[in-house]
């Protein structure tokens, strides 16, 4: 198990953007499946999602979430140091998203940017890498921008949003708390399976109803049993490796999956659920944005006013798992933007 302790980085804030457009699950479909769809809404916990426009891509949602998180924070963009952007969305093969950000978002030329491929566990894999540069010297001002484009008409469960999160040195702050895993047995659960150069797009994929496509290949009852039975575990790993009690902790933010893996989760470790947020029925599963999303949707105004302990885990595709244990103290926690 990766288990780690990170000193001296502060979570300084974080803002979320959605597209303005929204799907109805109960509404995307024709009036005889109409029954149907209320069923696999009340087990999947969606009804809405956000969805971009087919010119809008993840950056563009990550540019206006760091430009008002930047502007409210009151910082220097010459002093941002790093850049980081986890996303499977990229805007091209190459170059890395995060270059072309840098740019966009007038840093300076002397930032560190570069891209993380990864999805749903991706928000605690990313704050460990960025804080762990930040607490190893240099860089003192950072960015972290995380969220995917990913949302399909026909598919209920996918939805559209970045996230921006702010990081700074201060040898002050409390240690942040981290637990990552990987599995790549399971890599097939979850996959776009063409598109890569293991098979590249063909015009036998773009053909429909051929039995391989260029979307996205999920596993159901794989994913829900390495959900169900990996995360409860490292959770309870993680808090007890931080000699922290589960009562100590004010949220437990875990990635929005859907309502069955969400609720399996919350009471195999007993959590009452005032203190695990949700923001499935009106977001969707956001990938690697659904636990900032959620604090933004949910919680945003109670982590501005006051001082709070959360304890975040993201878990899917891979396989994988991470766990983090973050203070969160006199940070900024803008309202929702829709762009």
């Amino acid at each position: 198990m990766a288990k780690s302790t990170v000193h001296n980085v502060r979570y300084a804030g974080m803002a979320s953007c959605v597209p303005r457009n929204v799907i109805s699950n109960l509404l995307d479909c024709r009036p005889e499946q109409r029954a149907e769809r209320e069923r696999l809404v009340r087990n999947i916990g969606i009804e809405l999602r956000p969805k971009a426009p087919e010119w809008q891509c993840f950056s563009d949602l990550a540019f206006e979430a760091a430009q008002s998180l930047i502007e409210q924070l009151q910082w220097s963009r010459g002093e941002i140091d790093a850049l980081i952007v986890l996303t499977q969305s990229p805007d091209y093969v190459a170059p890395a998203t995060a270059i072309i950000l840098q740019d966009r978002l007038g840093l300076s030329h002397s930032t560190i940017a570069f891209d993380v491929n990864l999805g749903c566990s991706g928000y605690p894999f990313g704050l460990h890498l960025l804080s762990s540069m930040i607490s190893a010297g240099g860089v003192k001002k950072a960015l972290l921008l995380v969220g995917e484009r990913s949302s399909q008409v026909g598919n209920p469960i996918f939805s559209d949003a970045a996230t921006a999160t702010a990081l700074e040195f201060d040898p002050t702050a409390a240690p942040m708390y981290f637990d990552l895993n990987s599995d790549g047995s399971g890599h097939k659960s979850i996959i776009f399976p063409v598109g890569g150069h293991r098979e590249p797009v063909a015009l036998k994929h773009l053909i429909e109803g051929r039995e391989r496509t260029i979307d996205i290949e999920l596993d159901g009852t794989a994913v829900l049993s390495f959900s169900t039975q990996r995360v409860p575990p490292a959770v309870e790993m993680l808090l007890d490796y931080a000699q922290v009690d589960k009562s100590e902790v004010d949220y437990f933010l875990f990635h929005q999956a859907n309502r069955m893996i969400n609720e399996t989760i919350r009471k195999k470790l007993d959590l009452p659920p005032e203190k695990v947020p949700s923001s499935l029925r009106d977001f969707g599963n956001s990938s690697s944005a659904s636990i900032p999303l959620t604090m933004t949707a949910r919680i945003n105004r109670e982590l501005a006013s006051a001082p709070h302990r959360l304890l975040m885990c993201g878990f899917g595709i891979g396989l994988s798992w991470g766990t983090c244990l973050v203070d969160v103290r006199d940070a900024c926690f803008p309202d929702l933007i829709k762009a």
